[in-house]
This record gives structure tokens, C-alpha cells and sequence, in this order.
């Protein structure tokens, strides 16, 4: 979306109203917003006394390790797909080679 064109989506995080301009749809940063307020709310409610904007940074730790997983996971994903795509390529191509013990029929 250009800047014309970002929506604009009130969400609360934390008992605190945000307005957000979003480069996607309303409803996705709504989802986000929601995601981020679980967090916060999971850590609030984890039995020790901690103040919100404390509570927020370690949301911040907590979806950021969550988001560097998913990467490495992502990464070992496409490695892999590498290594199967590369392996079937080969045994396609040593298929398909005319093979030296099989003499040429004429």
C-alpha cells in the first residue's frame, strides 16, 4: 500500500488504545495487536509482580526468539528441500543419460 492508501485501525494492547497506520488490512494488524496483548497478558498474569511496560519488553524478547526460530526453522526447511531437489535432479539426469553398459541399437 502506498501512504495514500495505509489504513488507519484503533487497537488496544495492554488496557492502552493505539491508533495505527498499516500498510495491510485492518484486520490483519488487529490480529498482530491481539497476538502482542496475549503475550503481554500471559506475562502479567505469570504470578509475579511486574509492571506493563516491563511486561512489554518482555513480549518484545519473548515474539522476537519466536520470530529468529521460525527463521532457523525456515532455513533448515529450504536446506533440506535443497538437498532433496539436488538429489532427484541427479537421479533424473543419470536416467535419462545413456547409460555405457547398454550398447546403442541401430
Amino acid at each position: 500500500m502506498s501512504d495514500q492508501a495505509k489504513s488507519v485501525v484503533t487497537v488496544e494492547i495492554a488496557g492502552e488504545e493505539y491508533t495505527l497506520r498499516a500498510d495491510t488490512t485492518p484486520e490483519y494488524a488487529k490480529e498482530c495487536a491481539a497476538h502482542v496483548d496475549r503475550t503481554i497478558t500471559e506475562i502479567l498474569q505469570g504470578g509475579s509482580l511486574i509492571q506493563t511496560h516491563k511486561a512489554a519488553i518482555l513480549a518484545a524478547l519473548s515474539l522476537t526468539d519466536q520470530l529468529f526460530q521460525a527463521r532457523r526453522e525456515t532455513q533448515a526447511l529450504r536446506d533440506e528441500i535443497g538437498r532433496l531437489a539436488a538429489g532427484l535432479t541427479a537421479d533424473v539426469r543419470a536416467r535419462l543419460e545413456p547409460s555405457d553398459a547398454v550398447p546403442a541399437q541401430r
